[in-house]
């Protein structure tokens, strides 16, 4: 079957370009995908080529799908796997394989026939004995592309521990019932912290500040997520602009009655917000350095006097394990969340090899894109002004406007059935 798809040839040599897969074997499945989301591993992977630790060497000869955030429908499943998968399901894949003796091999970085940017893909028999094809009984597509991020807040929130004086017993996950703090948790990924500790399963706290000294960003959680709705949900959540204050940890530690925190989230790699978060740990606190730094040599000062006396203990993680994303799929399909405060950008597939090259420089979130269709990457916020000249965005600016302008199901209906098509989805 016929496949369109970005491949990657080198440094930045991305291709958008239409191919024949080969045939599927007994332990492979066939499948369709309809969206997909541009992450920074993207941008790396683009920029490094062969350089990049899950590329193959021999990427120029053999390139690889770019994209490992997607999600479609199945088309035709081998022998192997038909106890256990149907054609038509709706799917994720955990791109985290940990293969033995090939450990960096993922989706979207190091297969030719499976990647994120494509219309179909082959998926392979590694995929498949790892146990990292999932099912997904969702409305809309995007939600899963979404889910392999807000499984890395899953897995955040689980590594996160706590324990009691004199006892060797760690208690995975963030303290229920207590205080947490988020620094730097206005952006996208924080909106998305915020919705999990609202309104996820397990456990919650009792009081939830989230800082940043962006205040529009700010303002924009509060709509989102205002305040008397997380009472509702048993969460006293306050929004801290530390941009103008002399000392900002006495400012966030007022909040929380000049106490320190069961738990202190760093959510950018700044060394500054590091510091500020060791200082408003309180007795036997954990501190998560959630962001993801550039340089291997990142440095930052940790209060150690705390460590031995207070019990003050650091945790990090990357990315989630394949229970993280499954549960983040089920959360989302079953309307407990929504991963859509994370998208503030949606295009086509013509859109992708521009975007992920530029993607540093473009402000906001989460960029999602839909395979099959033509359509720049565009802003959620341009769609009324660019609705004044054209039907197309007015309509998705009225439907995103009843969303409080977040991108649902509906807009992607929409997308999938009024714009121009590159591809036609498979039939199944």
């Amino acid at each position: 079957m016929e496949s369109l798809a970005l491949r990657l040839y080198g440094e930045n040599d991305l291709r958008l370009e239409r191919f024949d897969l080969p045939e599927i074997g007994e332990d492979e499945i066939l499948a369709d995908i309809v969206t997909n989301s541009i992450c920074m591993s993207d941008y790396k992977a683009t920029i490094q080529g062969a350089k990049h630790k899950r590329v193959p060497d021999d990427v120029a000869e053999n390139p690889i799908i770019l994209g490992h955030e997607f999600c479609g429908k199945l088309l035709a499943v081998g022998k192997k796997w038909q106890h256990k998968f149907r054609v038509g399901q709706k799917y994720g894949v955990q791109p985290q394989l940990n293969i033995p003796g090939h450990e960096h091999w993922a989706p979207g970085y190091s297969f030719r026939w499976i990647g994120g940017h494509a219309t179909r893909i082959v998926i392979p028999r590694e995929v498949m004995e790892l146990d990292c094809l999932l099912t997904y009984e969702g409305d809309a597509y995007y939600k899963s592309s979404i889910a392999e991020p807000v499984s890395c807040i899953v897995g955040a929130y689980r590594c996160s521990y706590h324990f009691n004086p004199g006892e060797y017993v760690h208690n995975m996950g963030i303290k229920n019932g207590g205080s947490m703090v988020i620094l730097a948790g206005g952006g996208p990924m924080g909106l998305s912290a915020i919705d999990l500790a609202l309104h996820g399963p397990e456990h919650r706290p009792g009081r939830l500040v989230i800082t940043d000294i962006d205040q529009a960003r700010l303002d924009r959680a509060a709509e989102i997520f205002p305040v008397a709705h997380a009472r509702e949900c048993g969460v006293d959540l306050h929004y801290v602009n530390t941009g103008k204050a002399d000392d900002p940890v006495a400012l966030i530690k007022s909040v929380n009655g000049g106490q320190g925190y069961n738990d202190v989230m760093v959510f950018a790699p700044v060394p500054a917000l590091i510091d500020q978060g060791s200082a408003l740990l309180g007795y036997l606190g954990c501190l998560n350095f959630f962001a993801g730094p550039a340089k291997s040599d990142f440095k930052a000062a940790i209060n150690f006097y705390d460590v031995h006396y207070m019990g003050h203990h650091v945790v990090g993680s990357s990315g989630g394990n394949t229970q993280d994303l499954q549960d983040s799929m089920n959360y989302a399909a079953q309307g407990l969340i929504k991963p859509s405060v994370m998208i503030t950008h949606v295009g086509g597939i013509d859109s992708v090899a521009d975007t992920t090259k530029r993607l540093p420089n473009i402000p906001g979130g989460k960029k999602l894109v839909y395979t099959h269709v033509s359509m720049p990457m565009t802003a959620i916020d341009d769609f009324a002004a660019l609705g004044e000249k054209d039907p197309y965005f007015a309509a998705l600016a009225e439907i995103c406007g009843r969303n409080n302008n977040l991108w649902c199901a509906e807009a992607e209906r929409y997308v999938l059935a009024k714009a121009p098509r590159l591809e036609q989805d498979a039939v199944v």
